[in-house]
């Protein structure tokens, strides 16, 4: 990641942590996708180690992306990648610009499936008409 161009700068200085309380896969089964809802066993809040730009445009645009890396066991059936989540330890590591940039790429791994728990959620997730509740229960 840290060496890849479109990357490189944001890696250095500008790591960032996007809090989230679970996220979405689609598995693919047949001809049809099954989406999953993915969160931590005991529903807590975690973060995805992402990187953010500032650039201009006309006018100012600030973005970020969410880095990925190859799923842990409980995603493998799922998908083959999944989202960096980082240990609440190392979110001073990452934050920090100081951190030489082999240490935090070092960070950029699986998170551990145990601590995490994935089930089938309804596939009114797929349109965005569809902001209830509803679209994360168990389906």
């Amino acid at each position: 990641m840290a060496a890849k161009p479109a990357y490189r700068s944001a890696f250095k200085s500008r790591r960032c942590l996007v809090p989230a309380d679970g996220f979405h896969e689609w598995q693919k089964v047949g001809a049809r996708k099954q989406p999953y809802r993915i969160t931590m066993k005991d529903d807590g809040l975690f973060a995805f180690a992402g990187l953010w730009e500032r650039w201009e445009r006309n006018e100012i645009i600030e973005s970020f992306t969410i880095i990925v890396t190859e799923a842990n066991e409980l995603m493998k059936p799922i998908h083959d990648r999944m989202p960096v989540i980082l240990d609440p330890a190392d979110y001073g590591a990452w934050l920090n610009a100081k951190t030489p940039a082999a240490n935090a790429q070092a960070l950029l791994c699986p998170y551990a499936s145990e601590a995490m728990r994935a089930y089938p959620i309804s596939t009114r997730v797929n349109n965005p008409r569809n902001d209830d509740a509803g679209v994360i229960e168990a389906g």
